[in-house]
């Protein structure tokens, strides 16, 4: 009895949660080490399943760098990077678009409704919402070239918008077409970020094999629950927020800029983090906020 007393004040504390969500659209982004252990992918695309269920439209965009990394090896293709990023030339772009679209996207497409949710594949070998220009960093007043690799400038947002409408979720590859109808690589952080800004989503949430935002990089207890716009423009100019961690919190920034109420940033390889993070008080990473 005890145990079922327990479950029912969980699903009356979710209740709250429940109301203030429905017809709310919440932008995810699932990438790292989450989506290789699969009871953790599991677990967080039942979460997915869960809030639909309940009247929330959720968004996927989804990475997949270590299946792109495996796929590139076992070709015998050498991964490059530069500044942090993969250099894509038209060879290693065509192993990205296979494992993005026919692997990656298509797992999750399947697992969705294996769940009993609607979801639909949107990328560049079929309905693709992404579209950008080529991006070249700088370095010492000189372009580098990173090859195939984008930035995106726009957003269909309306075809997102209709497959919500329609209870079907959409499940975004971060690859873009441009101008001339060819194919770009981008950063998946980057994407999600565009995504939930061209949506105005609700909230905005990276799902990764991080903790969170941390006041002190090297200390794993020093994550941070809850910031403001602010404190991490001032962290990230004193070179508190680095490496990885640096696109997910400009792509939370990028959001937040456009009118998005709120961006997470929460380890995935909790069971349910996404569930925990939505419907409960305390959360299980960071949220920032204007």
């Amino acid at each position: 009895m005890k145990e079922a007393i327990a479950k029912a004040k969980v699903l009356i504390e979710a209740l709250g949660y429940i109301q203030r969500f429905a017809g709310k659209t919440v932008v995810i982004k699932i990438g790292g080490a989450v989506m290789d252990d699969e009871q953790t992918f599991s677990d967080l695309l039942t979460d997915v399943v869960f809030m639909n269920t309940v009247g929330v439209r959720p968004v996927i965009v989804h990475g997949g760098g270590n299946a792109i990394s495996k796929a590139m090896d076992e070709q015998g293709l050498e991964v490059q990077f530069v500044q942090g990023r993969r250099y894509t030339d038209k060879r290693t772009l065509t192993v990205v678009e296979h494992v993005l679209c026919n692997q990656v996207n298509r797992r999750i497409v399947t697992t969705i409704q294996k769940l009993g949710s609607a979801a639909m594949g949107l990328h560049t070998l079929g309905s693709c919402v992404l579209f950008g220009e080529r991006l070249f960093l700088e370095e010492d007043g000189r372009k580098i070239d990173l090859g195939q690799v984008g930035r995106i400038t726009e957003v269909n947002a309306r075809l997102i918008e209709l497959l919500c409408q329609a209870d079907t979720i959409p499940v975004i590859a971060p690859l873009a077409r441009d101008r001339a109808g060819g194919k770009l690589n981008c950063n998946a952080d980057t994407a999600a970020g565009e995504v939930a800004a061209a949506l105005k989503a609700d909230k905005f949430v990276v799902v990764s094999d991080t903790h969170g935002i941390r006041a002190d990089e090297s200390d794993p207890n020093s994550v941070i629950s809850d910031a403001t716009e602010e404190r991490i423009r001032d962290m990230i100019d004193a070179g508190a927020i680095v490496g990885g961690m640096l696109p997910k919190v400009d792509a939370c920034l990028r959001a937040l800029s456009s009118g998005v109420g709120h961006a997470h940033i929460i380890d995935g390889r909790f069971g349910h983090s996404l569930m925990l993070e939505i419907y409960t008080a305390e959360g299980v990473g960071t949220v920032v906020h204007k």
